[in-house]
């Protein structure tokens, strides 16, 4: 999975305090999903990873009483982001692992068409060659997960 961040929250996943990200949307994905994190402008990049733990899906007031104090967001932040939304996802992050050079946007466009999505979406095989051309071969993080992910 492809998730689109602020930087504030790519930090905050990153380092441990935020380990809930919320959605407008019906989130179906698996535990143990890994999910390269992309932090949105003015960093445009790939920064990290982490797995899915858990996803909880219900309406916004469900999401926030289970894990309000994990999203590293007020509750006013909240219901703007939620504004109209009906449903609503926790996504629970597990692993984070910082990359050791982000992967910048230009690098990805660079290795063929990318487009970071608004929210999230699910990679392809092809996604993940384009990942594999742009990133730098130092990264042991990214090569790794990138070694498991990519089929030969």
């Amino acid at each position: 999975m492809l998730l689109s961040v602020h930087p504030r929250f790519a930090t905050a996943i990153l380092a441990g305090s935020k380990t809930v990200e919320v959605r407008r949307q019906r989130v179906a994905a698996l535990p143990g999903t890994p999910v390269l994190l992309y932090a949105t402008a003015p960093t445009m990049a790939l920064v990290g990873m982490a797995h899915i733990a858990a996803v909880q899906v219900g309406t916004p007031r469900q999401v926030w009483s289970a894990a309000r104090a994990q999203t590293g967001i007020s509750r006013r932040e909240y219901d703007q982001y939620m504004s109209g939304a009906t449903q609503a996802s926790g996504i629970t992050l597990k692993e984070p692992v910082t990359f050791d050079e982000p992967v910048p946007l230009a690098a990805l466009r660079a290795a063929g068409t990318f487009h970071p999505p608004q929210s999230y979406r699910y990679l392809k095989a092809d996604d993940l060659r384009q990942v594999t051309a742009a990133a730098p071969v130092a990264d042991a993080a990214l090569s790794k997960v990138l070694s498991d992910l990519v089929p030969a």
